[in-house]
This record gives C-alpha cells, sequence and structure tokens, in this order.
C-alpha cells in the first residue's frame, strides 16, 4: 500500500479544532481549580505560598484529587491530541470523526466532574474508558492506513 495523505474535509477539522480548544481550556482551567482548592483549604505546596492560617502540605485530599483528575488529563488528552490530528489524514467520514471528537470531549469533561467534583467512581471509570477506547481505536486506524 502507498502511502498517502489524504485532504482534510474542512468539517472534520473545525471539529478538531473546536474539541481541542476545548480539552485544552480545561486543562487549563484545572490549573485554576487546583488553586482554588488550595487557597480555600489553605493548604500551599511552597513555604513562600504560605498565608497567614495556612500551612505548607503536600498531601491534602481534597487538593490531590483535583491534581490526580489534572494529571489524568495530562495522560490521556495529550496523546489524544497527537492521535487525533493524525486520524484526520486517514480520511474519515465527516460523520465519524466529528462524532469521535465530540466523543472523547464529552467524556473527557464526564471524567473530571465525576473525579474532582462530584466523586463517583463507576462513572470515571466509564467516562475514562470510553475516551481511552476511544483514542485506541483512531490510533488503529492510522496505523491500519499507514502501515509499511
Amino acid at each position: 500500500m502507498s502511502l498517502t495523505f489524504g485532504q482534510i474535509e474542512p468539517a472534520v477539522f473545525q471539529a478538531y479544532a473546536f474539541c481541542t480548544a476545548i480539552l485544552g481550556l480545561k486543562m487549563l482551567i484545572m490549573s485554576i481549580l487546583t488553586g482554588l482548592q488550595r487557597g480555600a483549604k489553605k493548604v500551599f505546596s511552597n513555604p513562600e505560598d504560605v498565608k497567614t492560617g495556612g500551612k505548607l502540605a503536600y498531601n491534602d485530599p481534597d487538593v490531590e484529587r483535583v491534581r490526580r483528575a489534572h494529571r489524568n488529563d495530562m495522560e490521556n488528552i495529550l496523546p489524544y491530541f497527537a492521535i487525533s490530528f493524525l486520524y484526520m489524514f486517514t480520511g474519515p467520514t465527516v460523520t465519524v470523526a466529528v462524532y469521535l471528537f465530540r466523543l472523547v470531549t464529552a467524556v473527557r469533561i464526564g471524567h473530571t466532574v465525576f473525579h474532582a467534583l462530584v466523586p463517583i467512581a463507576k462513572l470515571r471509570g466509564l467516562c475514562w474508558a470510553i475516551g481511552f477506547f476511544t483514542t485506541i481505536f483512531m490510533a488503529t486506524q492510522i496505523l491500519l492506513h499507514f502501515r509499511p
């Protein structure tokens, strides 16, 4: 099979750009959420940040919950950005590509809600799995399309 790069449908790129921007903003908001949680709990990770009445702590369960959600984003969303970008070059149908991009965006937002804001382990796990396996599907399509 020869290596071919299909033309990216504008609607596919538009969906990719939109969903990538949403997920990028979501990841940035997680940094703010961590800071807000630290401020609310008056626990800080740097000695120079400790305010009157606050303390230096690295293990506050509420702060760590938000940090774990943010780390999970970095472990899953960053690979998704690269894989979904490459997926556009496989020539997917507009409907399938747009649906996959929207699906991952929705479940990653759901994962954050059910991990950091309203902890519900089963729903958090379901959201993670849907996003993970959707990304695996796209990666598999890339491998099949561009195999040597």
